[in-house]
């Protein structure tokens, strides 16, 4: 049986929804919106945490083997950082219950 994927939203459904629920224009929460994650990023190079919703930070991946899936040969993948996000105990607790 197949897995259902779940569709992520979009930032025009994320913005309509917020406006939505808040009353406010679209613009405004768009405005927002870009804002906040304009925020994230610049403050993601040391942490950033958003209360409820959990956790930006940088970390560093080592270097490793890996396959090319359409030709099985063997490459190395570089090192490099990556942005790692932390889902808060406040949000798992409402999406799966306490």
């Amino acid at each position: 049986m197949a897995k259902k994927v779940a569709k992520p939203l979009t930032k025009p459904e994320i913005i309509e929804a917020i406006a939505k629920e808040t009353g406010s224009t679209k613009v405004a929460v768009e405005s927002i919106y870009n804002a906040l994650v304009a925020l994230v990023a610049k403050e993601t190079k040391k942490t950033c945490t958003l209360p409820g919703l959990g956790k930006f930070s940088v970390v560093q991946r080592k270097a490793r083997t890996g396959r090319n899936p359409q030709t099985g040969e063997t490459i190395q993948i570089a090192a490099k950082k990556a942005v790692k996000f932390t889902v808060s105990k406040l949000l798992q607790d409402k999406v799966f219950g306490k």
